[in-house]
């Protein structure tokens, strides 16, 4: 469970859960579901096993990581590097066969954003906050992907126009903006803990918070538009946006609260409350969705 961050992963199946219901195509109480979990599950437990590996000196370094499976020295380094082939291979492959190539590709697109761009960077450059969100932003779009079922006319062809569908550009923004706000709390609290493992971080020199809680109400802003975008674009009722709207202004004011106090409290108030946005406005797009 340690070694492949099952809870971090939940998230990963629930947005890719949410993604299939919405599809058109996606039926709640089907196999096509159930397959698209499974594949997806195995990619993120993979994709976890190999970051813990790529990050396991930093994590030694840090209180909050130094127990884990393979800093603790619970785990042998080439267990975890093949079980973490084991379970991306698998994932990768369960996603291919079972559900369709759409699915699959997106899957290896995620891993490879993960492992080999956002991982190095985050020892690199702040700007690993942003590749890191494009990474977490994928699941929902392979859910809605995998709602689509596999192909009918021309197997081995990606169908591209799955891709630029107006639900799955939302899907993919709403995740990229939530995350924004939700690690940079993250990265405030435990600042000292990424400066000990080498990571550079927004707010690894934000003493007082301000920098960190101006970032987050930047990102945050952005957010009204996901209120208001389902509405316009047609595949939301009209009610779904006021939900939304009160989620968003909710996620604003404990950004200005954490702007004018710079208190942990604040900051861990934010992240709670990123906790919450994100489940209010899925559960809503679901029952709202045309």
């Amino acid at each position: 469970m340690a070694l492949t961050k099952a809870r971090l992963s939940a998230l990963v199946v629930v947005t890719t859960a949410a993604g299939f219901v919405l599809s058109p195509t996606g039926d709640f109480l089907s196999w096509g579901l159930v397959h698209t979990l499974l594949g997806t599950t195995l990619t993120a437990f993979g994709a976890a096993v190999f970051n813990q590996l790529m990050e396991m000196e930093p994590d030694a370094k840090m209180l909050r990581t130094c127990e884990r499976p393979l800093p603790g020295r619970r785990v042998p380094p080439v267990v975890a590097f093949a079980l973490g082939w084991v379970l991306c291979a698998l994932g990768i492959m369960h996603l291919g066969v079972k559900v369709n190539a759409e699915a699959s590709a997106l899957a290896v697109l995620t891993l490879v954003s993960y492992l080999f761009v956002y991982t190095p960077l985050k020892q690199r450059s702040a700007m690993n906050t942003l590749v890191g969100a494009v990474s977490g932003a994928i699941p929902p779009v392979i859910g809605w992907v995998a709602g689509a079922g596999p192909h009918g006319l021309q197997p081995g062809l990606l169908r591209w126009e799955l891709f630029v569908q107006p639900q799955a550009q939302y899907l993919f923004v709403l995740l990229f903006l939530w995350q924004l706000p939700h690690f940079l709390a993250i990265n405030w609290m435990y600042r000292e803990e990424y400066v000990r493992g080498g990571f550079v971080m927004w707010s690894n020199d934000d003493l007082t918070g301000a920098k960190t809680a101006r970032l987050a109400l930047r990102w945050t802003l952005p957010m009204l538009g996901l209120a208001v975008w389902p509405v316009w674009a047609g595949f939301a009722q009209g009610w779904f946006a006021i939900p939304a709207l009160a989620a968003t202004l909710y996620l604003l004011r404990l950004c200005l609260v954490f702007r004018r106090s710079g208190e942990r409290s604040d900051a861990r108030r934010l992240f709670f409350g990123t906790l919450i946005y994100l489940p209010v406005m899925l559960l809503a797009l679901l029952v709202a969705a045309r």
